[in-house]
């Protein structure tokens, strides 16, 4: 529903004042709460549900529950499932004054004129929840899936070549919206970290990224891709007339009962603009160390190094390899009251209470290492940097080390030694990065083995030689796969887990930094004193079935 004309109703009746009713849509974009949220939370209401009546009195409509209804299948065949799924309308009763509708948005009066057309009737408009109103729909004409079909179904008859000129108009219409949340909807629901929407000449896909692979949705028609990216643009609080310079943003929602951020990005290609949202799932900022799987010396091994007085600890591995959700997990079990804690991030991707997070902003100048600078008169005891990207950041970070503070950050190198090598070609000291560094941590994310469908096999000899083992060496290890299921979407994986390589800096490995040794040298060395490397890890997560060999031999 429209928030500005609820919230108008709610001030008509004197309910709530004209700041409130601006603090609240302040809220909503902050938040990403509904407005029945809001005003249970400022105690207008006593909770959400306190709406309803309100607006069926307002309207002088009935209030009826929904709840424990289903209606006969000659009333649902009054509304066809597209109908109810673009209009947000549910059947509840047919009698002489009309048909009776629960609709998701009462409040739009263009909705009642759109419904009255298409089903040919005389419309009376019932009130019930929002929310159970979309679940009864999707209870009575089928699930997600087919939503899809009978959204895309509808959007397509309903709808011609859309223009520059009618792009905001089309991006607020109730069928674009009510397909653009379900995209997000469906992707959340499967756990994606990031969607895709990709323009092409002769096609126009959407894509959602789960456990690290890449899947594709149903896609729309070409037609439809300017309306629904100017919708992302609209939700993201973007330019939408803008589309020759890339544009960076934020939508956070409510989906379900949990709210999603969600990072917007756009890039101008030949066929249109790419938009990638990359969903930022809050449940992943409260895991903490003991939530990681690490193994049990490497979980020591951090636990002791993040309450050291001073130093550096390095994350390193590609993109997407869990580095920030490490990360964030050692800040969470060192944020105590007795330390000051300060980050600099690009951008800051999770608030938490307690820590000081600045946001890098390079357009105003505000880079790494001017951050760093301000950070050192802040009388910090620990310092995270979301990223070592040049010398001048580098170089700061080993200074903080070495004046007494706790400096955590990331690197993307391919193992753990390759961070040791990585800043001294930055041009950092190498008796300096020997003095400040304590220890780096290599990391890789794998798809687990779905649980559902997972089953033992005997790997061929060809897969075994490239992971460098003979079939002599087996005994009776035992090998699984997933056989793929409806759970895991016949994929075999659900869920991802860490393979670790962890290099503890000490005296011999300090000598050889000093040296200027090459990384191999110092990888060497690090294996000859114990360290297990990336592969040695993802052996061991083989063995004990969380994990394939094709998954160890595609990220090791």
């Amino acid at each position: 529903m429209d928030n500005r004309q609820l919230l108008d109703l709610f001030q008509a009746r004197n309910l709530i004042d004209a700041s409130l009713s601006e603090e609240i849509l302040q809220e909503i974009e902050n938040s990403g709460k509904s407005v029945p949220e809001l005003l249970a939370d400022f105690q207008v209401i006593q909770s959400k549900d306190d709406v309803w009546p309100i607006l069926a009195s307002e309207l002088g409509a009935n209030l009826v529950d929904l709840r424990n209804w289903t209606p006969p299948a000659a009333l649902l065949d009054l509304v066809p499932a597209g109908t109810a799924r673009l209009h947000g309308a549910f059947p509840v009763n047919l009698d002489d004054q009309g048909l009776h509708l629960a609709l998701v948005d009462p409040l739009n009066p263009q909705t009642i004129e759109d419904l009255r057309f298409a089903l040919g009737r005389e419309i009376v408009i019932v009130i019930a929840p929002d929310y159970l109103v979309e679940a009864k729909i999707n209870e009575c004409y089928g699930g997600e899936g087919k939503a899809m079909e009978d959204l895309l179904a509808q959007l397509d008859s309903n709808t011609d070549n859309f223009d520059d000129s009618r792009a905001e108009a089309e991006a607020n219409s109730a069928p674009i919206i009510r397909y653009v949340d379900l995209v997000l909807y469906q992707a959340i629901k499967e756990k994606a970290s990031d969607i895709h929407f990709e323009p092409f000449e002769k096609e126009f896909n959407i894509r959602y990224r789960v456990d690290g692979a890449l899947y594709e949705m149903a896609p729309p028609p070409l037609h439809l891709a300017l309306p629904i990216l100017s919708r992302i643009k609209v939700m993201a609080n973007l330019n939408i007339a803008e589309r020759r310079i890339p544009q960076d943003g934020r939508i956070v929602k409510q989906v379900g009962e949990k709210q999603v951020d969600m990072r917007v990005s756009t890039l101008p290609t030949h066929h249109g603009e790419s938009i990638v949202l990359r969903v930022l799932d809050r449940s992943s900022v409260n895991l903490s160390l003991e939530n990681l799987g690490l193994p049990a010396n490497i979980y020591e091994y951090i636990a002791e190094t993040i309450e050291k007085p001073n130093g550096i600890f390095i994350v390193t591995g590609p993109t997407g390899a869990g580095k920030t959700t490490t990360l964030y997990a050692g800040l969470r079990r060192i944020n105590t009251i007795d330390a000051k804690l300060l980050t600099a991030e690009d951008p800051v991707e999770y608030d938490i209470d307690g820590i000081i997070q600045i946001p890098v902003n390079e357009a105003i100048g505000l880079d790494f290492p001017r951050i760093l600078r301000a950070f050192l008169r802040q009388d910090p005891d620990r310092i995270m940097i979301g990223e070592m990207r040049d010398k001048e950041t580098a170089t700061i970070a080993i200074q903080a080390a070495l004046t007494g503070h706790l400096v955590l950050s990331t690197l993307h190198t391919n193992d753990a030694p390759g961070a040791v090598t990585r800043l001294i070609d930055m041009g950092c000291e190498p008796f300096l990065v020997a003095a400040s560094l304590e220890g780096v941590l290599g990391q890789r994310l794998v798809r687990t083995i779905c649980a559902e469908c997972k089953s033992p096999y005997e790997p061929n000899e060809a897969l075994l030689s490239q992971l460098g083992i003979s079939p002599h060496e087996l005994g009776d290890k035992q090998f699984y796969t997933g056989a793929g299921c409806d759970i895991c979407g016949q994929t075999g994986y659900r869920g991802r887990a860490g393979l670790y390589e962890l290099l503890n800096i000490n005296e011999p490995i300090r000598e050889l930094i000093t040296a200027r040794a090459p990384s191999v040298v110092i990888k060497q060395k690090a294996i000859e004193l114990g360290m297990n490397t990336l592969r040695e890890d993802g052996l061991r997560n083989i063995y004990l079935g969380k994990t394939t060999i094709e998954e160890v031999l595609k990220y090791t």
